[in-house]
């Protein structure tokens, strides 16, 4: 644990993520395989984007915490790295419905691991989602696609006046 400001704290985090994005570009280039740094880099850049608080690792069912003057909301943090090249029903890692969770956010990244999008969908809608009756991935493993987790939930960043999406 480091012991520096929480602003030199995570200078230092976004410089080592800057080292990790390339090596893990570089190592795509050479193998054709992604790395596996999809997660924590969407972690990181959401609690960075949106001031969330990152929790512990391995913290049961949610990754960040939203402080609001209502209460804290916790979050389930997804990330996806899409191209031009992306394949068409790409899906979220596993959503689990027995832990405590109030929202995911989604946070879609470019290839260069840059955050180009945050959704946010609350539980009620996912649960429902995933438990419509028809694909064992959703019912099963809790995986959403990402077009389904974008028509339940709402885009959040960039804010709709800075981009206007189709």
């Amino acid at each position: 644990m480091m012991t520096d400001t929480p602003e030199k704290e995570s200078q230092a985090i976004f410089e080592v993520l800057g080292e990790v994005k390339k090596l893990a570009k570089q190592y795509y280039r050479l193998t054709g395989k992604p790395l596996g740094i999809t997660g924590e880099v969407a972690e990181f850049e959401a609690a960075r984007i949106l001031g969330l608080e990152l929790c512990s690792v391995r913290q049961a069912g949610y990754d960040a915490i939203r402080h609001t003057p209502e209460g804290d909301i916790q979050l389930q943090i997804k990330g996806r790295c899409t191209s031009a090249k992306a394949k068409p029903g790409q899906r979220l890692g596993t959503i689990q419905l027995q832990k405590p969770w109030d929202a995911v956010l989604l946070v879609i990244l470019d290839p260069d691991f840059e955050a180009r999008e945050i959704w946010e969908a609350d539980r009620e809608p996912i649960t429902q989602a995933l438990m419509k009756p028809g694909s064992r991935a959703r019912n099963e493993r809790g995986a959403l696609a990402v077009v389904q987790f974008k028509r339940i939930g709402r885009l959040i960043w960039p804010p709709d006046d800075a981009n206007s999406r189709g």
